[in-house]
């Protein structure tokens, strides 16, 4: 009995953003019976198009026959593979994976959400699922290709680009999403939207030790020996096993990638004691954890210091590239090095939109690039804040920002919102049509050193003169400095109502701040 080839054709692997597209072929020589190999599973949403042929797709515990035209939507943290069925010769499956958190925003990038993934999940089952005739076929693979050709030509466009492709893909996905899968009754379909939920609650909170299926059970209002035996039924596994190889799953990338003691990886991954994790993960992997360390660790540096300094280095670079997510971990495997969080931020975060500022500055790069940047230090900034709240580490300074009343253009505010949290300083941003009052009041509530001023149409620039007003009445004018920028303002107009400063662009604006609030 042969078992059947599966050969994956890496098409683009686009390396400055974490999106990956590829087409998997399934084929064999011969009609022998199928062998089920080891399944898949990834961190990221998958797409899966069956775009010609036909097979089989196990999910989890379920085998499901499929053909061109079956879409299956796969979130993070679910197995499952493709393989030919036994009167098939071939089938390929076009496949696009990423993080939903690095393309969309809110409730869209939230998983759980009814909204997630503009609602492809609505009826919270493991799988998302459309069978497409020849013409929405033709529509999607349309859609496909498009963000393909964007992956592959890398212009300077290509992120808002994309991310304008893939929320359409998902949208229109979501117009046919629904159809029961092919030889999946009710019942079954029931137990997978049971199970979805359950999978969710496993990823997020497989850290706490006390973690138990009866915690699963109250949350989904079941009782604990039915979601017992549906958890066995769609995975094919009981919960303690599942539970068991998530958190191994976990140790094995901690031992990987960082430098934690053992007491501190069984802490993160919600284990018992030091003993027990030693037995497991031998039982598991067939190597004790020292053993698999020194055969897998991805880092070689000898002293500490100089390992610390090359991650710093990779946090500034990979800023400048917009990878969200890989600044996200670097900045994780920074702390669990022992890496001081005030230099984590200054020497990694501020150090790379410090060059985007330049850049920026001399046109060199223009605004997706600042924009991906900014999103990359936001994220990682959120990793960093707590320790350096601990480490009494304290902004630069203190900026209120907003567009006046009567406008509502809020990009250029936007991008010097970023460049200022690029280089340190704490923005209170108050939106758009913001009346001269409001930017006083905020000033005195949170105690703030500059108030920046953004206008887009010649009709409500009066209003920042308005604000310079109000701030002398209130008392304050001596205390705060005022900064007015925007497309129709000049330095002139500054002078004229007695603002403190105007600036050309974001970057020169966020450099005034900071020494205005350093005075």
């Amino acid at each position: 009995m042969d078992e059947k080839q599966s050969k994956l054709n890496r098409e683009v692997l686009l390396s400055d953003n974490p999106i990956y597209y590829d087409v998997l072929e399934c084929s064999s020589c011969d009609n022998s019976q199928s062998v089920y190999s080891h399944l898949t599973v990834n961190d990221l949403l998958e797409i899966s198009i069956v775009i010609s042929g036909f097979g089989n797709h196990k999910i989890l515990n379920q085998i499901i026959p499929c053909r061109e035209g079956d879409i299956f939507i796969i979130p993070s943290d679910v197995s499952h593979g493709y393989f030919l069925s036994d009167d098939s010769e071939k089938m390929c499956v076009r496949r696009f994976l990423f993080d939903p958190k690095d393309w969309f925003s809110g409730d869209i990038a939230a998983k759980g959400s009814p909204r997630y993934c503009y609602g492809v999940f609505h009826d919270n089952s493991v799988v998302s699922y459309a069978k497409l005739n020849s013409q929405t076929l033709g529509e999607i693979e349309h859609l496909s290709q498009r963000i393909i050709e964007e992956l592959c030509g890398r212009k300077n466009e290509w992120y808002g680009s994309v991310s304008a492709y893939l929320s359409l893909l998902l949208i229109t996905l979501g117009r046919y999403v629904g159809d029961a899968i092919k030889n999946v009754t009710e019942s079954q379909q029931n137990d997978w939207r049971l199970i979805g939920p359950a999978i969710n609650m496993i990823t997020e909170r497989y850290s706490d030790s006390d973690f138990t299926l009866e915690a699963i059970a109250e949350a989904l209002f079941v009782s604990q020996s039915h979601l017992s035996r549906v958890f066995k039924h769609v995975t094919g596994e009981n919960f303690s096993q599942y539970l068991k190889n998530v958190r191994m799953k976990r140790a094995c990338e901690l031992l990987k990638d960082t430098s934690l003691a053992i007491d501190d990886i069984v802490e993160r991954c919600g284990l018992k004691d030091i003993p027990t994790f030693y037995q497991s993960f031998h039982t598991h992997i067939g190597k004790t954890p020292n053993q698999y360390r020194t055969e897998n660790k991805n880092i070689h540096i000898g002293e500490k210091g100089e390992k610390i300094m090359v991650i710093l280095n990779d946090i500034s670079e990979n800023l400048q590239l917009g990878k969200a997510k890989v600044v996200k971990e670097l900045v994780q495997q920074a702390l669990d090095e022992g890496a001081d969080p005030e230099r984590i931020l200054n020497d990694g975060l501020l150090a790379g939109m410090n060059v985007i500022g330049e850049k920026f500055k001399n046109n060199e790069v223009y605004v997706p690039q600042v924009l991906v940047s900014a999103r990359a230090m936001k994220m990682g900034a959120e990793i960093l804040k707590p320790h350096l709240v601990a480490n009494g580490v304290v902004a630069t300074g203190k900026v209120c920002i907003g567009t006046v009343q009567g406008d509502l253009h809020d990009i250029g505010k936007n991008l010097v919102k970023m460049m200022m949290e690029g280089k340190g300083l704490e923005v209170v941003d108050l939106g758009t049509d913001v009346a001269p009052e409001i930017f006083v009041q905020t000033a005195i509530e949170q105690n703030c050193q500059v108030i920046c001023c953004s206008a887009l149409l010649t009709t409500t620039m009066p209003v920042m003169e308005d604000v310079v007003k109000a701030a002398i009445e209130a008392g304050i004018r001596d205390k705060v400095k005022i900064m007015v920028g925007g497309a129709p303002v000049n330095d002139e107009f500054c002078q004229k109502i007695g603002a403190d400063i105007y600036t050309v662009d974001a970057a020169s604006a966020a450099e005034v701040a900071v020494a205005f609030c350093k005075q």
